[in-house]
C-alpha cells in the first residue's frame, strides 16, 4: 500500500514539474533544486529526484553530475519535429473520430467553433488568448473522440510540448481566422461521416501551421 502511495505521489510530482516546464513557470536553463521544489510541493526530495530523472528521459531536463538539474525546454527544432509528426497523426485521429465520435462530442466541437467565431469578432489580446484556449480544447475533444488511448496520449503530449513556445508568441489574426475555418471544415466532414475528407483536412490543417512556421523561421509558433 505504501509503495502504491509513493508511486502515486511521484507521478503527481512528475506531472506538476512537467506542467511548470511546459507552461513557462520554470524557464529554460533554470536550475531545478530538489529541496526548493520539495518545499513548494510539500514533499520530500525523493519523489522530486525521481521526477527529474523521468523528465530527463523526456528531454525536458538535463542532469549534470555533481552540479544539478536544469530545464532544457523545447527548441525551435523540437517544435518543427512535433508539428511534422502531428501532420501525420492528426489525420488518423480525425479518421478514427469520424468512426467513434459521440453526439455529445460533436455538440461540444460545434460550441467550440461558435465561441471561437464570437471571440474572433471582438478586439483585444485577451480574445486571441481565449481563441488559443478554445483551439486546444477543439483538438483535445478530437483526441478523445478517436477512441484510442495511445493516439490520444501521444497527441496530447505533442500539444503540451509546444505549449510553452505558443504562450510566448503573438498569434497572427489572419492565421487565427483561417484556423477557425479549418476547424469548421473538419467538423463538417466528421458530421457527414466522410472519414477520407476529415483525414485530408486535418492533415492539411497542420501542414498550414508548418508553412507558417517556415515563414517565421521556426522562431515563433502560430495558432494551430
Amino acid at each position: 500500500m505504501e509503495e502504491y502511495q509513493e508511486l502515486s505521489l511521484s507521478s503527481r510530482v512528475f506531472q506538476k514539474i512537467r506542467d511548470n516546464i511546459l507552461n513557462g513557470t520554470y524557464k529554460e536553463q533554470e536550475e531545478l533544486r530538489e529541496t526548493t521544489i520539495g518545499k513548494e510541493l510539500g514533499v520530500s526530495r525523493t519523489p522530486v529526484r525521481e521526477a527529474l530523472r523521468q523528465l530527463e528521459l523526456e528531454g525536458l531536463v538535463t542532469i549534470i553530475p555533481n552540479k544539478g538539474a536544469y530545464v532544457t525546454g523545447i527548441t525551435s527544432k523540437d517544435v518543427k519535429d512535433i508539428y511534422i509528426a502531428r501532420s501525420l497523426l492528426e489525420g488518423l485521429c480525425a479518421r478514427w473520430a469520424t468512426e467513434h465520435i459521440t453526439e455529445e462530442q460533436l455538440d461540444e466541437l460545434e460550441e467550440i467553433v461558435l465561441l471561437s467565431e464570437f471571440h474572433m469578432k471582438k478586439e483585444g489580446n485577451n480574445n486571441i488568448e481565449q481563441i488559443a484556449v478554445l483551439d486546444g480544447r477543439f483538438h483535445a475533444v478530437l483526441y478523445e473522440a478517436s477512441n484510442s488511448r495511445i493516439l490520444s496520449h501521444v497527441l496530447t503530449d505533442f500539444h503540451g510540448y509546444v505549449q510553452m513556445a505558443r504562450k510566448s508568441s503573438i498569434v497572427p489574426e489572419e492565421r487565427a481566422r483561417k484556423s477557425i475555418r479549418e476547424h469548421k471544415q473538419i467538423l463538417r466532414a466528421i458530421r457527414d461521416k466522410d472519414a477520407d475528407l476529415a483525414e485530408q483536412l486535418a492533415n492539411e490543417h497542420i501542414m498550414h501551421v508548418i508553412h507558417n512556421l517556415r515563414k517565421q523561421g521556426f522562431g515563433e509558433t502560430v495558432q494551430v
